[in-house]
């Protein structure tokens, strides 16, 4: 078959972007690969734990008093506040870590109640609170409180106390950098394992730090002895 000479030029032409568009499509499939290759991370957790002790300590003291009479409970309750004070006092608390909470007064012949009731119809509720960083004295106090009820104050739902940890901010930056050294020696270890080198950090993520029962039995904040936790979420790039 002959080819009309004035179609040779537009055939060469079209030859030449034939194997342009072929190596260009070569040089775009490798392109992928390369960034395949350059994208090749491992993702690790890093952890740092801390054993700590409460510094501040939260101790409420609710009692009440019954009857039929306001005026009577209500003097009741003032003797039994007075008693109270009294003991806290003999317990070696200052007056400024002593606080007076809100006085509950519940009539049981009110409409609320629907004068249904067959017990007293007064109850009268008080609670003081004690703060304090001594949280050794707090202790001893919890175990003393029988001393009030041979008294004859009326301790009512009695929970113990609350004991705060506020120095987190103080071992943050430790265990931070604890956790981030934990995530590195895991990610080297990968890192040898496969055989490719460990290149820089890509990104991190802090996570919450946690503040736990030391034990992780019961409620946390029942207990002096507690325990930090952190963990970090470190990604790194394989060369």
């Amino acid at each position: 078959m002959k080819i009309d000479p004035r179609l040779v030029p537009a055939v060469i032409v079209a030859g030449v972007i034939s194997v342009g568009l072929i190596g260009a499509g070569a040089l775009i499939g490798q392109g992928v690969v390369n960034a395949r290759v350059g994208d090749r991370v491992v993702t690790v957790r890093g952890l740092s734990e801390r054993d700590v002790v409460a510094d501040l300590a939260i101790l409420p003291v609710r009692f009440t008093a019954t009857g039929e009479i306001l005026s009577e409970v209500q003097a009741r309750i003032d003797a039994d506040l007075a008693t109270v004070r009294q003991f806290l006092a003999a317990q070696g608390y200052p007056a400024d870590a002593i606080t007076l909470g809100r006085l509950e007064v519940t009539d049981m012949q009110s409409r609320e109640y629907g004068g249904q009731n067959n017990g007293p119809r007064f109850i009268l509720a008080q609670t003081v609170i004690v703060r304090t960083t001594d949280v050794d004295r707090v202790q001893t106090t919890t175990r003393s409180l029988n001393d009030l009820v041979r008294q004859g104050v009326v301790i009512q739902d009695f929970s113990g106390p609350t004991y705060v940890f506020t120095q987190l901010n103080d071992v943050r930056p430790e265990m931070i950098a604890e956790a981030t050294a934990s995530a590195r020696t895991g990610a080297e270890q990968f890192a040898k394992d496969s055989g490719t080198p460990l290149g820089p950090i890509r990104e991190a993520t802090q996570g919450s730090f946690q503040i736990l029962s030391r034990d992780e039995i019961g409620d946390e904040s029942q207990s002096p002895d507690k325990k930090v936790r952190v963990v970090t979420t470190v990604r790194y790039s394989l060369r």
